[in-house]
């Protein structure tokens, strides 16, 4: 095999700095596996390190600090065939740290190799999750107040089978990484070096120095017998005798159009009144007489508690902007919703509509408001989001009883179904005369 290095664009570190010794180890190795430019995908993050995807001709990705597994793992999972071999330093592992963890717990066919210099070169020399107790950087005492990680041990203890460990300067680098990039499963190289730029000026270090330090640790042995459960392997398997996931079901037009312009709905209510599904049921009615629509949710953390609110945009051209500015509609449900937008109400006008609880307090605004005695109804606080689609029925022109009822069927069945077509078929004396605005 040839070279894969881009002659165009030449390796450029510091003098003396290990990473070009580990491009020219990482070049012989891809060479000695007989892996081509179109069989490799290098995956880089930020860093100096991050520069070695633009030294090799392949197939690259650049990413975030710390993100290169992910991203890693997604080229994996798409194209198994290719080899994946990610380039990460000791900064990117830090950031990256429950990354790497979920690499080794999952043992994708992917090759790390981490070019551990102790420190971050690129940003000035500050300590990293490797970096001595007892060395000098930019970060003061900081390093002193951490243990630095063996991410070999850490790894190994992760469940990754293949963790190895070895020098920039050593000649053994080329066939540890043709070995990490040929296993089936994950490998982490740690691969020690030293970066002139900034740990040398303010620690003295040398390669006789790393040697004794690199063999003083205990390294676990890699386990080049592949463990049964790669999981790009696995996944696939699992995967050609899974169910098949459900095909979105097209809305077809089956009723009349009702909109002759786009018009704008609020749903305020709360949690446990299913905002959310009603919004959802108003936008499938919508969409069942061929006009267009969008949803937007609004609540809170606490998903059982606090308001729960729906920006709906239904119209009879596409939608280019979702936001709401004077709504045409507001349905009240719950008093957390109104206090959550009682802004908005005061900009109402004359040609607004407001259908709410007859309990609920409305700020002042010029809409027509509509209250409805949902007690009187015996309609339960879950169903008022419902009933109130009923009430739109019976109070504009937007929406059919038929629109409604299969907007509905779309989202509910047998009881569920039923039960609702039950509350919004009983609301027509369940209006009562409007309050003046």
């Amino acid at each position: 095999m040839t070279s894969l290095l881009n002659t165009k664009r030449p390796p450029l570190f510091c003098p003396g700095c290990s990473h070009s010794q580990v491009v020219k180890a990482l070049d012989k190795a891809l060479q000695h596996s007989g892996i081509s430019s179109s069989e490799l995908a290098l995956v880089t993050d930020i860093g100096c390190s991050g520069l070695f995807d633009t030294f090799f001709n392949c197939h690259a990705f650049h990413g975030l600090h710390g993100r290169a597994l992910t991203y890693a793992t997604g080229l994996k999972m798409v194209q198994p065939d290719l080899h994946v071999v990610v380039i990460m330093g000791d900064g990117g592992l830090g950031i990256g740290g429950a990354h790497v963890l979920a690499a080794c717990r999952r043992n994708l066919n992917l090759t790390l190799l981490v070019l551990n210099n102790f420190n971050y070169g690129m940003t000035g020399g500050q300590c990293s999750a490797t970096t001595p107790p007892e060395a000098n950087t930019s970060s003061g005492f900081l390093n002193q107040l951490e243990t630095d990680l063996d991410i070999c041990a850490v790894a190994s203890a992760a469940g990754a089978h293949y963790v190895d460990r070895e020098l920039a300067s050593e000649k053994s680098l080329v066939e540890k990484i043709s070995s990490a990039i040929t296993y089936d499963g994950f490998a982490l190289l740690d691969i020690w070096g030293i970066c002139p730029g900034r740990y040398l000026k303010k620690n003295r270090l040398s390669q006789t120095e790393l040697k004794k330090e690199i063999h003083s640790r205990e390294t676990p042995a890699p386990q080049l017998e592949t463990p049964d459960r790669e999981y790009g392997t696995q996944y696939r398997k699992r995967a050609a005798t899974a169910k098949p996931a459900p095909d979105c079901k097209a809305v077809e037009k089956t009723q009349p159009p009702t909109l002759v312009k786009r018009t704008e709905i609020l749903i305020l209510g709360a949690a446990g009144q299913y905002i959310n599904t009603v919004g959802e049921i108003l936008c499938l009615a919508a969409m069942s007489a061929g006009h267009q629509a969008s949803l937007k949710t609004d609540y809170p953390i606490t998903v059982l508690r606090g308001h729960s609110i729906c920006e709906i945009v239904l119209a009879p051209e596409p939608i280019g902007y979702t936001g709401i500015t004077r709504p045409d509609i507001i349905l009240c449900t719950s008093q957390e919703g109104i206090n959550k937008k009682k802004g908005i109400f005061s900009d109402l006008d004359s040609h607004s509509i407001i259908i709410t609880d007859n309990t609920l307090e409305i700020p002042v605004s010029q809409a027509r408001t509509i209250t409805i005695d949902y007690a009187a109804q015996a309609i339960k606080n879950s169903q008022k989001g419902v009933a109130s689609l009923g009430a739109l029925v019976n109070n504009s022109s937007i929406l059919t009883y038929s629109m409604l009822e299969t907007g509905l069927s779309l989202r509910y069945e047998d009881k569920a179904l039923q039960q609702s077509i039950e509350i919004i078929s009983g609301l027509t004396t369940a209006i009562m005369p409007p309050h003046p605005a």
